[in-house]
């Protein structure tokens, strides 16, 4: 049973200078470019960052395919409703997984699942294939990432000295924003141009990281104890929710992981914005994809920012202050008619929600042994799906009896609400200090 940090300190004593695997080349340097030295995780890096660009790719494509084809907003909410079943249902045996074999394997074989539904999507769009079919495609391409993600996200701290994660961290997420704006601001000219050649797209661009995992070290990915012991025999199914219990008595990642599902979960305009650029600022499919792209290109730059700066010294109020601006940010946007304030609030959400996810993720992976990070992950996952995917299903409910304004609007002013019980209820997040200094607690 995992202990629980007793306050912000407990969480924040001196960590271990030497990396979890002797995995990569370790650079000689610390400065903020020193993890590119790092053969292995430049390579994963850049693997990810394809499949990161192909997959927002398709999710322009998939919100605009579905609208054209329904011209209902229920339908846009169905979308994410389909995509958080399997993340509930999927993620802590998943998690489970990554923490018994081999998490180069499990990873393959989500990418593999990944691009073959991805090719169905483009012929079932080539066909025009009853809208089931596309979310039944959606259906299994969800389990095919839950089945993954835990061991795509556990695999990372192997090959990064235990010093330099927390700028790993940073660099990966200013990774994944930079395919967050390349992505949806290629795939709205792609998607005017022609749905199915995006999908094709999306299918390429995961084989592609499929090929790169290939070439990671052996052994990489195989789960360790605190010795470097395989833990692969010692890790029976009666341990499946270790990760939940391990999160439940580390208060502060309850109180982070908490926050930030019920803020994206009332604050998510992003499966609205097909009825946004269609409907109230009028700038088709090409104006979508620059509306997706406004919250990466916010986010991307902070997270440059981030990368160049020191670890954040008091995570815990620069976290909830953000989350609030979340809140400010969408409930403008939502009362908008103007594309370039429009644009402006997206890529405010997106800058407030960058601080957010490196906090959670560096604190979930460090802060969490070698051999749970798989099933920890995985609570961390059904946290974030829950929040991206259900504040879909929840934005397009209420957009449906509602209209689409009342539904960005509400979720900000809930936001807002969920920052203000939060900062009351949790002082130990109020007051935790720098990620810098965080040790796992066994």
């Amino acid at each position: 049973m995992p202990t629980t940090p007793s306050n912000e300190e407990s969480a924040g004593e001196n960590a271990d200078e030497e990396p979890d695997g002797d995995h990569g080349q370790e650079p000689a340097r610390d400065g903020p470019y020193a993890v590119f030295g790092i053969v292995s995780y430049r390579d994963y890096t850049f693997g990810s960052l394809a499949t990161r660009m192909g997959t927002r790719l398709q999710s322009v494509a998939m919100g605009w395919d579905v609208y054209q084809r329904t011209g209902e907003p229920l339908a846009l909410g169905l979308v994410g409703l389909i995509q958080v079943i399997p993340a509930i249902l999927l993620a802590l045996p998943a998690g489970w997984l990554a923490d018994r074999y081999d998490r180069q394997r499990i990873i393959l074989f989500s990418l593999a699942g990944m691009t073959l539904t991805s090719f169905g999507l483009a012929l079932q769009s080539w066909a025009e294939a009853p809208i089931a079919t596309l979310y039944l495609l959606l259906f299994i391409d969800a389990i095919a990432g839950t089945m993954g993600r835990p061991a795509r996200t556990a695999i990372l701290p192997r090959i990064v000295p235990r010093r330099l994660f927390p700028r790993a961290v940073t660099w990966n997420f200013t990774l994944f924003q930079l395919a967050a704006v390349i992505g949806p601001g290629v795939g709205g000219f792609v998607v005017a141009w022609s749905i199915p050649a995006a999908y094709v797209i999306a299918a390429i661009s995961s084989a592609l990281f499929a090929l790169v995992v290939l070439r990671l070290p052996a052994g990489c990915g195989v789960p360790e104890t605190s010795t470097g012991e395989d833990v692969s025999s010692n890790t029976p199914l009666s341990t499946l929710f270790d990760g939940v219990r391990y999160v439940w008595h580390t208060r502060v990642l309850l109180a982070i992981l908490s926050l930030d599902m019920f803020a994206v979960l009332l604050g998510g305009a992003v499966f609205l914005l097909p009825i946004f650029a269609e409907e109230i600022l009028r700038v088709g499919a090409t104006g979508l994809g620059w509306l997706h792209a406004a919250p990466a290109v916010g986010a991307l730059l902070t997270a440059l920012v981030m990368t160049h700066l020191p670890p954040l010294p008091r995570a815990g109020r620069a976290l909830l202050g953000c989350v609030g601006g979340f809140g400010v940010a969408t409930i403008i946007f939502g009362f908008s008619t103007n594309l370039p304030l429009s644009l402006v609030m997206l890529f405010l959400t997106g800058a407030f929600d960058q601080v957010s996810m490196v906090v959670r993720h560096t604190m979930v992976q460090l802060i969490t042994p070698d051999a749970m990070r798989g099933r920890v992950s995985a609570v961390n996952g059904v946290f974030v799906s829950t929040s991206n995917e259900l504040g879909g299903f929840e934005s397009g409910l209420v957009a449906h009896w509602f209209g689409p304004v009342v539904s960005v609007v509400s979720g900000g002013v809930g936001t807002i609400l969920v920052v203000l019980v939060t900062t009351v209820a949790s002082g130990q997040l109020r007051r935790f200090g720098s990620l810098a200094n965080i040790q796992p607690r066994m």
